[in-house]
């Protein structure tokens, strides 16, 4: 009869000799509300897509910047476009053996969001942000220095090193705050909130675009500084990005809160620590991919200006596709570290997989699109019919590489969720430096296949790692991994 069934609910008599129905009684025959597997993979998929898209919209926002910043260089001439693109790849080393720190500040964000303990992801991100900024002094100070020697060590032809040590001088006033920026992003994103960086980055990002066409090109009474002017427009929008995310993470009711009175009279060194514990594995796989990415630049820039040129901007199409293998893998990071903060390692791994599916789906579909298009995305960049053509067939090489390169972006970006950060050194070791600079040393020097062949080595590059990524996430030992 009604919900309860036919039997009659037993009565007792309450405190004034009424009697009433026992609580105990209704509530022995009240249906069991159990989550099923499909409403949970609907709920992992929500939460997956919601701190996934602010960060691919970041991504996209940062990739129009870029594009927009390459397009107007790209009318400045193969050199200008060689210039940047050498002086970057130092620094993507520089910024390879910080992100360890950044990498060791989500995770412990996120284990500490999971525990509901928002005073210690507070200090995480504290200590970490004061680590970031005596860095960046460092950095910059010293990038100014030898900004002559980066661009000469990176084998630039002569009418080259002049513009790629302009653009290195006027890029180093913005590495103040650049790896603030960068670990108070690492951070938020541990904590959950994706939507700020993506807020900051949106600003940021269109003060770079207007700043680049006033400096590049000398409009609104400006002067035309070229390279130059595109090195102190990056310049102005870090400083300015660094800024906004330290009054952020000052706000006593945001997301993440940072005391920092308290954090720098009080620093915990054993929790930074542990932050490092997590952090020296990550830089240590960083700092292996990036020289192995200035080996391999190297290689290819020895085909010369107008190969290197091809490549470079070849690079940059397909980066079109890491903005959602980027925001998944947040997610995943982010997920991950929490769930297992809050003791639930079945869901850390539930997690992991759905961002990886939806990850494969995404960027295996922009892999079609660079096979069909990949004249007209090369357009975006230049018009120099020698570069599109030399480009054409590196992104129908790098299209078929997108499905691996989903799963070897994603998996390690859960692992680090997780706090396993060391497995990714020696899978590094064994993609990039083996497979990678092997492949092209063979391929290019033996067989002579040119440009081609270091697309070909990538690609074969990313089929190890992805593989050997996934088999560490179905072994399942980094669920135990304590920080």
């Amino acid at each position: 009869m009604g919900d309860f069934g036919s039997e009659k609910p037993r009565v007792k008599e309450n405190g004034d000799g009424e009697q009433g129905i026992s609580r105990e009684n209704i509530e022995a025959r009240l249906p069991v509300r159990t989550v099923t597997e499909s409403e949970e993979t609907k709920t992992l998929l929500r939460a997956t897509w919601a701190l996934a898209w602010p960060v691919v919209l970041e991504q996209a926002l940062s990739m129009v910047s870029q594009v927009v910043d390459m397009a107007m260089v790209g009318r400045l001439g193969a050199e200008s476009v060689a210039a940047i693109g050498l002086s970057m790849q130092p620094f993507f080393l520089i910024n390879a053996v910080f992100m360890g720190l950044s990498v060791g500040t989500t995770s412990l964000c996120a284990r500490a969001t999971g525990a509901k303990n928002r005073e210690e992801a507070g200090k995480v991100a504290g200590q970490s942000i004061v680590v970031a900024f005596i860095f960046g002094v460092i950095v910059s100070y010293l990038g100014f220095l030898k900004s002559d020697w980066i661009i000469a060590f990176m084998k630039a032809e002569i009418p080259v090193r002049a513009l790629g040590a302009s653009y290195v001088k006027a890029m180093m006033p913005g590495m103040l705050l650049f790896f603030v920026f960068t670990v108070s992003t690492a951070a938020l994103r541990g904590a959950g909130d994706t939507t700020t960086p993506m807020l900051v980055n949106l600003g940021i990002n269109v003060i770079h675009v207007f700043t680049n066409y006033l400096l590049i090109f000398g409009y609104l009474g400006f002067p035309a500084l070229g390279v130059t002017g595109a090195g102190i427009s990056t310049s102005i929008s870090r400083i300015l990005g660094g800024a906004a995310m330290l009054y952020v993470l000052s706000r006593p009711r945001g997301k993440l809160t940072v005391d920092w009175k308290k954090t720098v009279r009080e620093f915990d060194w054993a929790l930074f620590r542990r932050i490092l514990n997590i952090g020296v594995p990550a830089a240590m796989e960083r700092v292996l991919t990036s020289t192995g990415q200035i080996a391999y630049a190297r290689q290819v820039a020895g085909l010369g200006t107008q190969a290197y040129a091809a490549h470079s901007l070849s690079l940059n199409v397909e980066s079109f596709s890491y903005m959602p293998g980027m925001g998944f893998a947040t997610a995943a990071t982010s997920l991950v570290g929490q769930r297992l903060g809050a003791k639930d390692p079945s869901g850390a791994e539930k997690s992991a997989i759905i961002a990886t599916k939806m990850a494969v789906m995404t960027m295996g579909s922009m892999g079609l699109m660079f096979f069909l298009f990949p004249g007209q995305f090369l357009r975006i960049f230049t018009d120099d019919p020698d570069i599109i053509a030399r480009g054409v067939p590196l992104l129908r090489i790098v299209a078929f590489t997108q499905i691996p390169e989903a799963i070897g972006f994603v998996i390690p970006g859960a692992l680090r969720g997780a706090g396993d950060t060391r497995i990714a050194m020696y899978v590094t070791v064994a993609g990039v430096w083996v497979v990678r600079l092997g492949l092209t040393y063979l391929l290019m020097e033996v067989f002579g296949l040119g440009l081609a062949a270091a697309w070909i080595a990538m690609f074969s590059d990313w089929v190890v790692r992805s593989s050997l990524y996934w088999i560490r996430l179905k072994r399942g030992k980094w669920k135990e991994i304590k920080v």
